[in-house]
């Protein structure tokens, strides 16, 4: 199988093609960007697909990355991953950040709990823990770095994301064992893709659900109505399409 994976959720806008037999992407690029999503995806995916033997054709299955993180930014990725597996007639599944961030840790033989957690800002972070084995120990959450260092218990930890230092402060001060393996921004794509492809579409649908209300209205309503008609889903370590 051969997947298309793309992330414009976080301040970088990726995407890469790899084949379920290789271990490397085939073709790969990120850029680091805080706006200008909209405008840079497309052109970024044409440019990954070049160096692709068949092109679009060759494309089974495109996997998203749905959140958490900015809502314009995971809409941008979603409707490019729409189109792009209706023109492709491939499956679309979607991948959540945070699993995707903690994905290359749980490989690391390590007796603890994996920690990814994204700035939320306002001394909040977005975050989820998983087991040695990629079993989910907390589903994503938004929360006080304090509550959230609760949430994933006593450690040792493994810390990976924006948020990381938020949550190492707190376990510096409660003398909980970690060890922040990086604050990147944003997930390595080819993750993205490695979950996409053991998702299974039916369980990991590529749409957003909102961790947080928007801060805008929408027709004169509240906030808090602009996300509220979208439909639950499942969340497992391949597939958490959790987001803002």
């Amino acid at each position: 199988m051969r997947i298309l994976a793309i992330d414009t959720a976080l301040p970088a806008v990726s995407a890469c093609v790899l084949d379920s037999e290789a271990e490397e992407p085939i073709s790969s690029e990120s850029i680091a960007m805080e706006r200008g999503h909209a405008e840079a995806i497309m052109p970024l995916i044409e440019r990954v697909m070049r160096k692709v033997d068949g092109g679009f054709a060759t494309i089974d299955r495109v996997a998203v990355a749905v959140g958490p993180g900015s809502f314009t930014g995971i809409r941008i990725g979603l409707a490019a991953g729409q189109a792009i597996g209706l023109a492709c007639n491939a499956d679309v599944v979607g991948v959540s950040t945070l699993a995707a961030l903690a994905a290359p840790l749980i490989l690391e033989e390590f007796d603890g709990v994996v920690a990814a957690a994204i700035d939320a800002r306002h001394d909040k972070v977005y975050v989820a823990a998983f087991g040695p084995d990629g079993r989910a120990l907390l589903t994503p959450r938004r929360a006080g770095a304090h509550e959230a260092l609760r949430a994933v218990g006593d450690g040792p930890l493994l810390l990976i994301g924006s948020g990381a230092e938020l949550l190492a402060k707190e376990a510096r001060a409660s003398g909980v064992a970690h060890r922040i393996v990086s604050d990147q921004a944003s997930p390595d794509i080819a993750y993205v893709a490695r979950l996409g492809l053991a998702a299974n579409p039916e369980t990991a649908p590529a749409r957003p659900l909102y961790l947080k209300e928007p801060d805008v209205t929408v027709a004169g309503k509240p906030p808090a109505a602009a996300g509220q008609n979208e439909p639950p889903a499942t969340e497992t370590l391949a597939s958490e399409p959790v987001q803002a």
